[in-house]
Formats: structure tokens, C-alpha cells, sequence
């Protein structure tokens, strides 16, 4: 009944209503792709709309959608610890994206509590969840961290956050511990200053450096680690002597991914996806798959084309319609857009794309969905033709 009262009422609304917003939108960004859908599927505006376009880190609105389907909002991702009659510790990563020095701090102090003080006779690194050969489309074997390695196990999203003056390389913040191979990476690949690297597309860095900041905090929580840092698997059989559940929930987690664009957090959940629904490893082609199954019964077969979770591969397509459509679907969590700027919106940013999408409130209409796409670099427009958006409609 409802939307059929406000098919109506848009029928019965004067003409240059929605002629005022069009003709603000074609004379703002004539070349734009702008679509505006109401509540009741109705398109307000439709410029440009029928070609694809690469959708940058909007992607991760359709990440966070997934997710919360399959994984849903009270999600915890975990780490597993197992001892030996040897006193060897064994790690094995569950994916977990929110590894963070607190969260470290808080898990080493659980974990000494479960195994005790008597010195831990050496480290194994079990990262098996994902493949050692594990690539996703559009990251690049570089320093920037929004190229950082996914990993089973890693830890500050596979990033150190450090600052160099000549050889001499300290740890950014006061709650991470700096370790050998941090200073080797920063002394590499870091500014001299302060800044934040990604580490080395190599696996095993990747899991020495979770290794030797979980040995950090150990020692912080008066444990001690006597023996070498090492990969492997745990054995077979052995129970895991603690269990560690990530203090946020994927809910909290999907806030955070949202807010900073973190790509590196996009794909482990989107890695999860799969995870979950077919079992470990985790592959890129399970999350794929899992992806274009729950898109083609929403009808949305041609009109998401996913490469991976985040949006850093140009490669990936939608068309305006199939994210709004995915809008509609992802409307009941639309909160979780909130926190960057006070809006419900993402933005894609690329070179020569800049896309924005999300839900906007409006006197006439209630809350919109829309979906802006430039191929250009003014990153000012998407937002331009958003406060036109909201201010005449």
C-alpha cells in the first residue's frame, strides 16, 4: 500500500520538481553517470546509466552486503593456540583482519594466563588457511599499504607503521613493539621519517612478523619465548589451548572497513565469505563463487561483475541499477555507513575514476539511493552533485 501511495504522489508531484535536480545534475557534470531510485524503485534522475563503470571502493558496499549475509553481524574471526609437551607453540591464523597491537596486548595476556610463565621453547606459524600462492587482482608487489599481502595470519593489516632517521628505525606508536624484521623492512622500503609500509609480498614475512610481535607481547605479559620463531602446522590431534575471539564483531569491523576504504580488510572478509560457506583454504575462486550465486538470485547475474573484495582491481563492473538494487538489499544495515563524514555514502577513488554511492535523505522523498560515477579526477564533483541531490529532491 505504501509504495503504491507514493507511486502515486510522485505521479500527482509537479513536473519541474524533478526537472530542477536534472537539469542541476546535466549542468554540473553533463558527461556524469547519476542515478537516484526511491523507495519504491521509482528513478528520479537517470543520466548516463546504461554503460558499466568501474566502481573502485563503492565494490566494498557489495562486499559488506555479502558479508553480512553470510557471515552476519555478530561474526568473530579466530586465532587458534596449541602447545606441545615440548612447551612449542603453535599459531594458527583464522584470517582474522583486526590483528592490532591492542588487540595482540589483550590476546598475550589471555593466553600467558592459559599456558603459564614457564618459557615457550619456540614459535610455529601455521598460516594453511590460505594458500601460499594466493594473489588478488589489482594489488602490486610495492610498499604502499593499500597493497598489503592478505594472510591468514598477519598482523596491523600487514603493515608497519614506523619512522627512520638514517639506520636507526624506531616503531611510530607507542603501543608496537618495534622487531628485526620491521627495522629491516623499514630500513628497505620506509621513508626517512615517519610513515606506514606494507610489507614484502612474500608469505613468510608476512607470518615472521605476526610471529615476532605475538613474542613481543608474550614478554609484555610476563611469558617468555626461548626458542625460534618458525612456519609449519599444527599437529594433528593436539587441542588448542586457547581460543582467541577477535573483540569486534564483523559488524564493527564492517564499520571501520567502510570509513577508512581499507582494502586489505575487504578482502579477508571477502576471503571468509567463501571460507564459510565451503571450507578452508580460503580461495578467491570460493568467494566468487559464493558472491555470483547470491548475485544471480537477486537478478544480478550481468549486472555486478566482481574480480575480488575491494575494489582495486580495474577489472571489476557494475551497472547503476545492480548497485542500487544492491543498495536496496544492503538498506537495513545502512548505519554502518556512518562515521566518516555523517553520511551514508562510499566513495571509489582511483586514477581517472571517481565513484560515490549510498543513501541520502531528502525533504520529498524520504532516503534515496544513489549511485554517481566520473570518469575523471575531481573528487569534489561526486559531492557537489550529492548536496544537489539532497538540497532539491
Amino acid at each position: 500500500m505504501w509504495s503504491r501511495l507514493l507511486a502515486l504522489a510522485l505521479l500527482l508531484l509537479p513536473a519541474p520538481a524533478l526537472a530542477g535536480v536534472r537539469e542541476t545534475v546535466a549542468s554540473l557534470a553533463p558527461l556524469a553517470l547519476v542515478l537516484v531510485v526511491d523507495a519504491a524503485g521509482n528513478e528520479l534522475v537517470a543520466q548516463n546509466v546504461d554503460e558499466p563503470f568501474i566502481p573502485a571502493s563503492v565494490t566494498k558496499l557489495v562486499t559488506a552486503w555479502l558479508a553480512m549475509e553470510v557471515l552476519g553481524g555478530d561474526y568473530r574471526f579466530e586465532t587458534r593456540f596449541y602447545i606441545d609437551d615440548r612447551r612449542l607453540l603453535y599459531v594458527r591464523g583464522g584470517g582474522d583482519p583486526f590483528l592490532v597491537s591492542e588487540e595482540l596486548a589483550a590476546l598475550a595476556t589471555e593466553l600467558v594466563a592459559a599456558i603459564g610463565k614457564k618459557p615457550i621453547a619456540g614459535i610455529v606459524l601455521d598460516g594453511s588457511y590460505y594458500p601460499s600462492d594466493l594473489r588478488i587482482p589489482g594489488v602490486e608487489d610495492d610498499d604502499q599499504p593499500y597493497d598489503a599481502l592478505n594472510s591468514a595470519l598477519a598482523v596491523n593489516f600487514n603493515t608497519v607503521y614506523a619512522s627512520r632517521s638514517g639506520d636507526t628505525v624506531t616503531s611510530a606508536e607507542k603501543q608496537t613493539p618495534i622487531t628485526p624484521l620491521a627495522i629491516a623492512e623499514f630500513r628497505a622500503h620506509g621513508p626517512n621519517g615517519k610513515g606506514r609500509i606494507s610489507l614484502s609480498q612474500d608469505p613468510a614475512a608476512s607470518l615472521r612478523y605476526a610471529g615476532e610481535l605475538i613474542a613481543a607481547f608474550i614478554e609484555r605479559a610476563g611469558g617468555s619465548v626461548n626458542g625460534d620463531i618458525s612456519t609449519g602446522t599444527a599437529p594433528e590431534g593436539l587441542a588448542p589451548v586457547y581460543i582467541h575471539r577477535q573483540s569486534r564483531p564483523l559488524a564493527a569491523i564492517l564499520v571501520e572497513l567502510l570509513r577508512n576504504s581499507n582494502n586489505y580488510i575487504a578482502n579477508q572478509v571477502f576471503l571468509e565469505i567463501g571460507g564459510r560457506r565451503l571450507g578452508g583454504p580460503v580461495g578467491l575462486q570460493k568467494s566468487l563463487q559464493v558472491a555470483n550465486a547470491m548475485l544471480t538470485a537477486q537478478g544480478l547475474a550481468t549486472d555486478i561483475h566482481l574480480e575480488e573484495g575491494s575494489g582495486i582491481s580495474r577489472d571489476s563492473r557494475f551497472t547503476a541499477r545492480g548497485l542500487a538494487r544492491v543498495l536496496e538489499l544492503f538498506a537495513p544495515h545502512a548505519d554502518l555507513l556512518r562515521g566518516h563524514d555523517g553520511g551514508m555514502d562510499k566513495s571509489g577513488t582511483m586514477e581517472g575514476i571517481r565513484t560515490l554511492a549510498g543513501y541520502a535523505d531528502t525533504s520529498s522523498h524520504g532516503r534515496v539511493r544513489f549511485v554517481i560515477s566520473l570518469a575523471s579526477d575531481d573528487g569534489e564533483m561526486r559531492f557537489r552533485l550529492l548536496r544537489a541531490i539532497e538540497s532539491e529532491l
